[in-house]
């Protein structure tokens, strides 16, 4: 971004925020606003789009901590600063403006020390680094990013919402920039709901013919009605029979590779019983993870005579005493 930009525009009008504004309540704000003037929502609306273009370049500077510090030190510290023709000609800073305006006295050629703090503890050195793209060196001469050399494009932010098997296993997709370009990525597997991936030289081309900046993608996975993330686990609940519960029992168990895996269930389980099955998770670079299997014990919702003879003769078997009789103990205890 130009630093004439960061002179003249108002980021937190433009998103409709205060400058205390909380990381939360800005990515709130931004995501109404981008949703409401996305081209897509909007065909044919040159306003929209412009509008568009406005709030996600507010937003790309103030969510990043570093470059909103940063804009914030230089609406501070240079209100009022305008870069002006000087004595090169039309075009040129006129630095001694600049430099008088930001530091309170008539600027003098080799004048100024950019070790010097300033204002709130600010580095002119850093300061100025940002204003033009690159480190502050003894002079201005042409530098990688700085005056004469190429600059970085800008980082971009996107979301996109993936089904829970495509966050497991990764994908490749297309994704539409704010500025129309589509964009294919790699979806790692094992992202996970929340995850920020950084695509490196995915965001915007550079304005001078440097690296393109990253993409910084915020991941959103929607549930899955069988299986449940748990860090690099999986999760399922399986039912068992009361039978099954009470003998013990072999099961199959699927996994999320689309086969099944067979479990073998203890004698006596009870609702609730976690069984592990090694390497059967979420598969990462850096990691496996296991299935996990919770057990739900079952109740019939009919019984046959037959069936209710025999609970009546396993009831009639069956010692006076309830379950629940440790829970009232403890629950007297002071």
């Amino acid at each position: 971004m130009a630093s004439q930009d960061w002179f003249e525009k108002d980021f937190y009008k433009v998103l409709g925020v205060e400058k205390d504004v909380s990381e939360a309540e800005l990515k709130k704000t931004f995501r109404k606003l981008a949703r409401k003037y996305h081209p897509d929502s909007n065909p044919g609306d040159s306003a929209a789009e412009a509008r568009f273009k406005e709030v996600s370049e507010a937003y790309e500077v103030l969510s990043d901590a570093d470059k909103r510090r940063e804009y914030d030190q230089i609406r501070a510290m240079g209100a009022g600063a305008r870069f002006q023709a000087g004595p090169g000609g039309p075009g040129a800073a006129n630095f001694e403006d600049l430099f008088g305006g930001l530091f309170g006295q008539g600027g003098q050629p080799g004048g100024y020390s950019y070790r010097t703090s300033g204002p709130q503890g600010a580095s002119y050195e850093d300061l100025f680094g940002g204003l033009f793209g690159g480190g502050a060196q003894s002079g201005f001469g042409a530098q990688p990013g700085g005056f004469g050399g190429p600059r970085r494009g800008a980082d971009q932010r996107a979301q996109t919402t993936l089904n829970f098997m495509t966050a497991i296993r990764g994908d490749t997709i297309d994704l539409q920039a704010g500025d129309g370009r589509v964009i294919t990525v790699r979806i790692p597997a094992g992202v996970k709901d929340g995850q920020k991936i950084r695509l490196r030289g995915k965001g915007a081309p550079s304005p001078s013919g440097g690296e393109p900046g990253d993409l910084i993608l915020e991941v959103t996975v929607r549930p899955h009605p069988v299986f449940h993330r748990d860090g690099d686990n999986i999760r399922v609940e399986v039912p068992i029979t009361f039978a099954e519960a009470v003998k013990g029992a072999t099961i199959e168990v699927p996994t999320i590779d689309g086969g099944t895996v067979r479990v073998k269930v203890p004698p006596h389980s009870q609702s609730g019983k976690t069984l592990r099955v090694r390497g059967r998770g979420v598969e990462t670079k850096k990691s496996k993870g296991d299935l996990l299997v919770e057990l739900a014990v079952t109740v019939p919702n009919r019984l046959t005579r037959e069936q209710e003879q025999a609970l009546d003769a396993f009831i009639a078997a069956s010692p006076a005493e309830s379950p629940r009789d440790d829970l009232m103990r403890e629950a007297r205890q002071s």
